[in-house]
């Protein structure tokens, strides 16, 4: 099936050819003008979460003791970022995995974050089912592929079919949808981990997956996304 996939690519790319996310320019997902031209993620954010602010420590992450270490992404929710993520998540656009994933992976390089395990944030098999893929799974292992971390797929599984959190009115309402949704089914004691997801909007996703992981003795829990 995979074999077929990367056949069938090519070909699909020379009957609709790529279009850049930013500016619609036919010939790849990304243009060097619009690369150029990514929000990346700057100071002042979190030092936590890195959610975007002026404060060290979000309003979240002063009154909280998180289960993760940390949050890190290379950009913000915006512009082409915001198109290429959508793509991939929603248009079935599979080929922009690999762009992002290299996004991903370039930023971890320039960090000191180390881990032992990937592990993608997963989605339930029903929704799964309907996509086809999990999009932060295709991520996971483009990044594995570029930095030689193992990713593991069946380290977290999810065990209820949530609401989508882009339903949710506000962060509160995040974090009571989505707390208690994921197991730990791996062992994992005494590993240092690195989560996985497309794009962190509150954290909820990601301190509701850290929580299992923490519970069944991960040493330490960073989480990469494309974007905050």
């Amino acid at each position: 099936m995979q074999l077929l996939s990367r056949i069938a690519e090519p070909l699909l790319d020379l009957v609709f050819p790529p279009s850049c996310a930013g500016c619609n320019r036919e010939g790849a997902f990304l243009c060097t003008d619009c690369e150029a031209d990514l929000p990346r993620l700057e100071a002042p954010f979190c030092r936590t979460c890195s959610d975007p602010g002026p404060r060290s420590l979000c309003e979240w992450c002063s009154s909280t003791t998180q289960p993760f270490d940390g949050i890190t992404a290379p950009y913000r929710w915006n512009g082409a970022v915001q198109q290429m993520v959508y793509a991939l998540k929603y248009r079935g656009v599979r080929a922009s995995a690999p762009r992002l994933a290299e996004f991903m992976a370039a930023h971890l390089s320039n960090t000191s974050i180390s881990a032992d395990l990937i592990v993608p944030v997963p989605l339930h098999r029903r929704r799964e089912r309907k996509r086809g893929y999990n999009q932060s799974e295709l991520l996971a292992k483009g990044i594995a592929e570029r930095t030689g971390i193992p990713v593991a797929t069946s380290v977290l599984t999810r065990t209820r079919d949530t609401r989508p959190q882009v339903t949710m009115k506000n962060p509160d309402e995040r974090r009571e949808n989505i707390a208690g949704a994921f197991e730990c089914v791996g062992d994992v004691a005494g590993k240092h981990v690195l989560l996985i997801d497309d794009v962190v909007t509150t954290g909820a996703t990601i301190a509701a997956c850290s929580t299992p992981l923490r519970a069944a003795g991960v040493t330490s829990i960073w989480a990469l996304s494309m974007a905050r």
